[in-house]
C-alpha cells in the first residue's frame, strides 16, 4: 500500500509490475489477479458464448452478458471455448436497485454463510455449484439458506485463458 510501483513475482518469475492500482485493475494473469485484493477474486470456470454481437460467459444456467466495451477482438477466439471468469467480490451486488438495472447480469445464488464485518458484510455463496464471495452493504437482508438473486458489475469483470491463465481482456 506504500509502494509507487510493485512487483509481484510466483516461484521466482516476475509476473507484473505495476501500480498497485494497476495491478488491482488490469491483473495480466489470474495469479496477479487473485494475489491482490481481499477477499481474493472470485473465480469461475465458464464458457463463452456469442449471439448474434454479444457475447455472453456462461457457467450452469446462469448467462450473463459481456458489455460491448468489453469485448475485445481477442474475444472471438474463446467462443465456445472453456474459460475462467473473475469478479471481484465488491462487484456481486444484491442490492435491489443495482439488480433492477442489471437484468443481463443476474443470476441466483444459495446463500451458505454470512459474516458481519461491521463497516460491510461477507455473503459466501453457492452460485450454479460455484463458490462465490460477495462484499455487500451491512444492510443486507439475506440469511444463511436464502436463495437470492445477485447482479454482476460486468464492468469490473474479467477473463483468463483457461490454460495459460492469461489474461483476455486486457
Amino acid at each position: 500500500t506504500m509502494g509507487d510501483r510493485i512487483v509481484v513475482m510466483k516461484d521466482g518469475f516476475i509476473q507484473q509490475v505495476d501500480t498497485p492500482q494497476n495491478l488491482y485493475d488490469l491483473p495480466v494473469n489470474e495469479f496477479v489477479a487473485g494475489f491482490m485484493g481481499s477477499p481474493q477474486m472470485n473465480f469461475i470456470d465458464a464458457t463463452l458464448v456469442k449471439e448474434g454481437a454479444d457475447y455472453y460467459v456462461t457457467f450452469g444456467a446462469a448467462k450473463i452478458k459481456v458489455p460491448a466495451n468489453k469485448a475485445n477482438a481477442e474475444i472471438a477466439n474463446y467462443v465456445g471455448k472453456e474459460i475462467v471468469f473473475g469478479i471481484r467480490p465488491e462487484d456481486v451486488h444484491d442490492e435491489p436497485e443495482f439488480i433492477e438495472k442489471h437484468p443481463e447480469a443476474r443470476a441466483t445464488a444459495d446463500v451458505e454463510v454470512t459474516e458481519l464485518m461491521g463497516a460491510e458484510t461477507y455473503l459466501y455463496l453457492n452460485c450454479e455449484g460455484n463458490a462465490l464471495t460477495a462484499r455487500v452493504e451491512p444492510s443486507s437482508t439475506a440469511k444463511t439458506g436464502d436463495k437470492i438473486t445477485i447482479a454482476l458489475d460486468m464492468n469490473k469483470m474479467h477473463l483468463f485463458d483457461k490454460e495459460t491463465e492469461k489474461t483476455i481482456l486486457n
